[in-house]
């Protein structure tokens, strides 16, 4: 049997000390499987962008592990934490991050190339995620000269350049319109099931939250089924 994409064993994060101790986290586990999609839904303050940071290896816990595609990751030094996360995981922020002066194409190129990738395969692999989600017709285009939803999509396209097996985004549709945002979050559904990535979705929106595989909350430190 195939390990998780993504796993959390007994995680702990807290931030200050003494009367100003704020827990986090305590005894967190989590596990995401291949093409599983599973949305996290929490007030704000809860804790859902650190626990992305965590997954995303951004921020290490202060026990406890987190393995990527079976890799335990709580002995790894800052090099090898920095070479695991750029070739495993794909990260999507509320706002798009588009580099203005390229093209949608080569925005979904650059971190191939970055990474050592040809660039007739590069840019062959960027058109083919472009088209995925549907914003193909908008390659030469730069960021300035697209819509909200194409530029959030063609940076869902960027974040699955390099073939990432988890993939992380923070309020992916935070910045859009309620049409806009089904268009957006059903690209992303589509590409994780597609790309066969495990994904952990935070997001405000219940109505999207719904159609993820399934949703997790934070609740005294842990991570717990939720039900909207």
């Amino acid at each position: 049997m195939s390990k998780p994409h993504l796993k959390l064993s007994g995680v702990h994060r807290h931030y200050g000390e003494g009367d100003m101790l704020v827990r986090v986290l305590e005894a967190a586990d989590l596990t995401v499987e291949s093409g599983e999609l599973v949305a996290l839904v929490a007030p704000s303050g809860a804790g859902k962008s650190t626990l992305l940071h965590l997954c995303g290896l951004l921020e290490s816990p202060q026990g406890g592990e987190i393995e990527i595609i079976g890799q335990s990751t709580s002995r790894l030094g800052d090099r090898a934490r920095t070479q695991l996360r750029r070739s495993t995981v794909g990260y999507v922020y509320q706002f798009h991050h588009l580099l203005p002066e390229f093209t949608a194409l080569e925005n979904v190129a650059l971190p191939q190339l970055i990474a050592g990738q040809d660039q007739n395969k590069a840019e062959a692999r960027a058109m083919e995620l472009l088209e995925l989600l549907g914003v193909a017709p908008r390659a030469a285009h730069r960021p300035a000269e697209l819509s909200g939803g194409e530029q959030q999509r063609i940076a869902i396209a960027r974040a699955a350049a390099n073939h990432p097996r988890v993939i992380l985004a923070d309020e992916p549709t935070g910045n859009l319109d309620p049409e806009t945002s089904d268009l957006v979050f059903e690209a992303l559904k589509d590409l994780i099931k597609n790309e066969g990535a495990a994904a952990l979705i935070a997001t405000h929106n219940h109505d999207l939250a719904r159609r993820a595989d399934r949703i997790v909350t934070l609740k005294g430190g842990l991570v717990v089924p939720h039900t909207l």
